[in-house]
């Protein structure tokens, strides 16, 4: 029998051999809601027609570039369509804000990848992974960031770098929408006007997944751009009804589940932890941001952590920031991936030694709530005049707030 076994498994291609199954948020694609939203958006042809184009690939090398085209394809359909561009085709009330379709067309592409059995050559567990990667980066945005030197009358563009999240807490409500990523689409390639003049801003979305963090997703996406932009902000959803500029950011993991469902709860893993700080700080000017005219949500400048404190051994929380010597359990923004990002985005802006001439941070933005009598998951709509009117407000508030921190710096 051992025999038999042996010969069967050397039939099969590798890749089929070692193919996984799909992944825990992939498999919430099959759930009513999600199909509804790829439905409504035109985004349920995505991963079908992806599908088909990798079973036409020839070598290894095909298949990488047809991962990276269709990617990067899917970012630019869902920008262009947050933006007002192309036909509105499928939409049936869905509006153009809307992240949703490019979170679960990706999935619907990610699964297609990760089932995928080549039978013209063979792809190894190592190639399969890289084939992922590729999509995930390509389909976030992550290798478009592009800025022009200057504008048609021959002046320097500012740059300003912004990135959102996916939705997460799906389990919860799997209606969920994220306005981070939103206004990460809503802006991606679109100019500020400000006081000194024009300024572009490019975005990027990041996965609320604790692995592909440890993995350095932020420091690879970011590293080469933060030397050249004028301003940069994280950006995730945070608590009801206001937005928080973060002013410290904790070097913890708490371990609140990821949309995998996986819990982490460590010091943050970055590269050369040996000089790692337990505590890092923005450098967006808050106090002007607090103080503009920015939208119709309160604005705060949220100075309290979580610490223990040197020498002890329980938590407490510091209204005022850490103290000397403390050991970091929550900064303003939680211990969760949003405070994650803004940690290792102002770590790599320090490392980098920037920190005295880069304005940069973390933006929370209110939740984005549903209207009422559209709050049970269980019995309610996919979207309703609230919800979009709560996500476009956030949205131009943002772009507010970033107006505004352009205009503090000069």
């Amino acid at each position: 029998m051992g025999v038999t076994l042996l010969l069967s498994l050397a039939a099969v291609p590798a890749s089929a051999a070692t193919a996984p199954t799909a992944t825990t948020e992939e498999q919430r694609l099959d759930r009513a809601a999600p199909q509804e939203i790829l439905r409504r958006s035109g985004f349920d042809a995505v991963a079908p027609q992806f599908a088909r184009a990798l079973d036409r690939a020839h070598s290894y090398g095909e298949a990488k570039r047809i991962v990276v085209r269709q990617g990067e394809s899917l970012w630019r359909r869902a920008v262009d369509r947050a933006q007002g561009r192309g036909p509105a085709v499928g939409e049936e009330g869905l509006s153009r804000d809307d992240d949703r379709p490019l979170y679960w067309a990706r999935l619907g592409m990610t699964r297609e990848l990760r089932q995928w059995e080549p039978t013209r050559f063979g792809v190894s567990e190592a190639q399969h992974a890289r084939l992922i990667r590729a999509l995930e980066d390509s389909s976030r945005g992550h290798d478009s960031i592009s800025y022009p030197k200057k504008d048609r009358a021959g002046h320097r563009v500012k740059r300003i770098l912004v990135t959102g999240f996916d939705p997460f807490t799906l389990d919860r409500d799997v209606r969920i929408s994220n306005p981070s990523g939103a206004t990460a689409l809503a802006l991606d390639g679109t100019v500020i006007q400000t006081a000194d003049g024009p300024a572009r801003v490019e975005t990027a979305v990041f996965p609320v997944r604790w692995e592909d963090f440890a993995e350095g997703t932020v420091e690879r996406t970011l590293r080469a751009h933060l030397p050249r932009v004028d301003l940069f902000t994280t950006i995730s959803q945070g608590r009801a009804g206001r937005f928080d500029i973060e002013r410290t950011n904790g070097a913890w993991r708490g371990g609140f589940p990821d949309n995998e469902n996986l819990s982490r709860t460590e010091t943050v893993p970055v590269a050369d932890p040996a000089t790692q700080p337990q505590w890092t700080s923005t450098t967006l000017p808050y106090k002007e941001i607090v103080n503009g005219e920015t939208g119709r949500f309160p604005v705060y400048d949220n100075t309290s952590v979580t610490e223990i404190p040197a020498g002890q051994t329980a938590p407490v929380v510091r209204p005022d920031g850490p103290t000397a010597g403390s050991t970091a359990r929550e900064g303003g923004g939680g211990n969760y991936l949003s405070n994650e990002i803004a940690y290792r985005a102002t770590l790599l802006r320090d490392r980098l030694g920037l920190h005295d001439r880069l304005p940069g941070g973390h933006v929370h933005t209110p939740i984005l709530q549903f209207g009422a009598g559209n709050t049970d998951p269980a019995t309610g709509e996919i979207t309703d005049p609230g919800f979009v009117r709560n996500r476009l407000d956030i949205i131009a508030q943002v772009r507010q707030i970033l107006t505004t921190a352009m205009d503090a710096r000069r």
